[in-house]
């Protein structure tokens, strides 16, 4: 056996896993035909990631939903910050200084965007060197410090309301859908968290016939201190329907 330091360049993850322990989440999942968007994918003149229709069409649907797209802090007197545009936090695989780690992007106003211009901001920040860009430098700079000074001001930084969009998003998207990985259920830091699997053909129920489509597993994780199954379940059943006529 071998013990050693946990490495500086997880320490972001762990400051932010600590940060969300007050969360409560629920989960629910659902599975989409993505007929429509591998046909638009299949038809495009460029390369779309799946992730880019996902963050476009759960921030039109999250523009409906203005309950969802909100915040919430502190326990004796809890109070709930409601935003005005939404903003998508994608988590990135990613390696640094040798170790394979986990970063994330927020990508603003993702409910004024279009589909060329979400696609940018994700080959950005995937084609992106977190060694160098500076969007990662705050990532860079916890690295650095001392533990618990570290960890406070990773919670002075994310915790204030109005930091939120900024810091982690008005919703958040994580994808394994590059393996084989049918689902999962994962916790952003937002009140929505979408997880994406992969897109697999499946035989289903269609005019009284079996056919296959390319169907894919999408879950929700919902804050519960925010909003209830009801809400969430409506949110979700609109992502499904803006993936599965998807038209930009």
């Amino acid at each position: 056996m071998r013990r050693e330091p946990v490495a500086r360049e997880r320490r972001h993850t762990l400051h932010f896993l600590e940060e969300v322990r007050s969360f409560a989440p629920v989960f629910l999942d659902t599975e989409i035909d993505m007929t429509a968007v591998t046909g638009h994918r299949a038809a495009a003149g460029r390369k779309y990631s799946v992730v880019t229709y996902v963050l476009l069409a759960a921030a039109r649907a999250l523009s409906k939903h203005p309950e969802a797209n909100a915040a919430i802090r502190g326990r004796r007197r809890p109070k709930i910050a409601r935003f005005d545009t939404v903003s998508g936090k994608l988590t990135l695989d990613r390696t640094l200084n040798g170790h394979r780690i986990v970063l994330s992007a927020v990508l603003p106003d993702l409910d004024r965007a279009g589909l060329d211009e979400v696609q940018a901001e994700v080959d950005r920040y995937r084609d992106g060197d977190p060694a160098t860009m500076p969007d990662f430098a705050g990532v860079r700079a916890l690295h650095r410090m001392p533990w618990p000074f570290g960890s406070t001001v990773f919670r002075l930084a994310a915790r204030p309301l109005a930091r939120r969009p900024e810091m982690l998003g008005t919703f958040a998207v994580t994808s394994l859908g590059h393996r084989p990985v049918d689902g999962f259920h994962s916790v952003g830091g937002t009140t929505i968290t979408l997880g994406v699997g992969r897109i697999a053909d499946r035989p289903v129920a269609r005019d009284g016939e079996v056919v296959i489509v390319p169907a894919m597993r999408l879950s929700l994780a919902f804050d519960h201190r925010v909003i209830d199954g009801a809400e969430a379940a409506d949110l979700l059943a609109d992502i499904k329907d803006g993936l599965e006529a998807f038209n930009e």
